[in-house]
């Protein structure tokens, strides 16, 4: 059975850090490429970053110098380091994993809330 599961999410103050998580299960991890997708309330889904099979990353600009994404192709596991969080980095965020021969598969998401 498929699955990507994201943890992580929680509420930290302005400027705090948090790393999300995400595991899958159920195909061939190492061949995806693995991005997070965030969506505030009331907007639509955004990409925030993506990390190709071989370990290429790119980020949208407004998180750039402030996020990093990784994986663990061992564990099957991404995961989104968030530092100097921001107001406007609240939002639910989503990992999903894409291969070009097919396969595109999405997690329940977790939310993430930067509030004093």
């Amino acid at each position: 059975q498929v699955q990507l599961v994201e943890s992580g999410g929680d509420l930290v103050p302005p400027g705090g850090s948090l790393t999300l998580s995400c595991t899958a299960s159920g195909f061939t991890f190492a061949n995806y490429v693995v991005s997070w997708y965030r969506q505030p309330p009331g907007q639509e889904r955004e990409l925030v970053a993506k990390i190709t099979a071989s370990k290429r990353t790119n980020y949208t600009d407004s998180v750039k110098d402030r996020f990093t994404i990784s994986r663990d192709n061992r564990k099957k596991i991404a995961y989104l380091q968030m530092n100097n969080l921001e107001p406007e980095d609240t939002a639910m965020y989503y990992c999903n994993a894409e291969w070009y021969l097919g396969g595109n598969y999405w997690g329940q998401g977790t939310q993430v809330t930067v509030s004093s």
